[in-house]
């Protein structure tokens, strides 16, 4: 049986014919056999080289193959265009009507956002303390425990660090970096920068978000903020600290606020002293946020420990200083009479609305 070459040719012709009109994915699963499998016309033609000489077999397998293959690749041409098209198509399905985001902005006002009530509490804080002569610095949120804990004279296993709840992180060597508790580790950064550099003085504050285990309440977040300022300089006494708090304090919360200190512990300041502030909420007569004593701690200050100096190769009989940190959310529930911090953090948009 003699098998001429346009026969194999016109069999091509409709296969690709019969892939042109497949519409969907399933259809080609359903034909492909039909078009190149064990039932197709290739098959058939296939099964009839058995009466062929050896050459003349050769010579229309090869051609046959050639032609299967022809077939074959437009199969998988038309599968990926089928597949382009469907994946269009639930695209188009999904897309978004501008015409009812304008129906819907027409009967649901869309505002733009603003900066967060503690982003913008903040930048006042930061534009206040460098209009007193401070500049700003930034220092990283995971530090190692030296710079959280040794270089501030909190060596390990000292009872001080159960004044911090902290959080450690999973890596190097057990309990070596933590989430900083506190933004005084920033100071030794500034410290050690200054003296690498030599360029005392410093008259810095150093503004970032801090952890502690601490449990949420009216005053207190896990995830809080702090701004931490730092004074290195020659002949700084502790009336220079207590002149900057109440200056700081008039500044930012009115001509009417305090400030007062209080004898406190901290590791690394000698004396040192918690200040504290009129209460925003009650003016002083007591409520509940202030525990009703009509004064809200706002941080802690001291002068520099001479070991924290040593720490970071500052000669303490030359140089002096002091350092004090309070928290930003604190400030801004003062400034804003909120009876209860965690509204900070509740992204209730009744509240954030009153900030735009």
């Amino acid at each position: 049986m003699n098998v001429p070459l346009d026969q194999i040719t016109t069999i091509t012709s409709e296969a690709l014919a019969a892939l042109a009109g497949v519409e969907s994915i399933e259809e080609l699963d359903e034909r492909v056999a039909s078009i190149v499998g064990k039932r197709s016309a290739f098959a058939a033609v296939q099964k009839s080289f058995g009466s062929l000489e050896p050459d003349e077999r050769r010579t229309m397998g090869a051609q046959l193959q050639e032609a299967r293959r022809t077939v074959e690749v437009a199969v998988e041409s038309r599968r990926a265009q089928l597949r382009a098209a469907q994946r269009a198509a639930m695209l188009d399905a999904d897309r978004l009507d501008l015409g009812d985001v304008v129906v819907a902005a027409q009967t649901w006002p869309v505002s733009l956002g603003h900066a967060g009530l503690v982003d913008s509490t903040q930048a006042e804080l930061e534009d206040v303390f460098v209009a007193m002569g401070f500049t700003v610095a930034e220092g990283p949120e995971v530090e190692s425990d030296w710079y959280n804990f040794e270089a501030l004279n909190i060596p390990p296993a000292h009872p001080a660090r159960g004044m911090w709840d902290t959080f450690y992180v999973d890596l190097g060597d057990p309990e070596t970096v933590v989430l900083r508790t506190h933004t005084s580790p920033t100071q030794v950064h500034l410290m050690e920068a200054a003296v690498a550099n030599n360029s005392l003085p410093i008259h810095s504050v150093a503004p970032g978000r801090c952890y502690r285990r601490d449990t949420p309440d009216a005053r207190h977040l896990a995830a809080f903020h702090q701004i931490e300022g730092l004074i290195v300089d020659r002949d700084i006494t502790f009336a220079d600290l207590a002149g900057t708090i109440e200056t700081f304090t008039r500044a930012y919360f009115g001509p009417d606020i305090e400030s007062r200190l209080r004898p406190a512990f901290f590791p690394f300041t000698e004396p040192s002293a918690e200040f504290e502030v009129t209460c925003t909420i009650c003016r002083g007569t007591g409520c509940r946020t202030c525990s009703n004593t009509g004064w809200i701690e706002l941080g802690g200050c001291g002068m520099m420990d001479p070991a924290v100096f040593e720490a970071v190769g500052i000669d303490p009989d030359v140089w002096s200083g002091f350092a004090f940190g309070f928290g930003i959310d604190r400030c801004a529930q003062m400034k804003h009479e909120l009876s209860d911090m965690r509204a900070l953090v509740e992204n209730d948009v009744r509240f954030l609305g009153q900030f735009a």
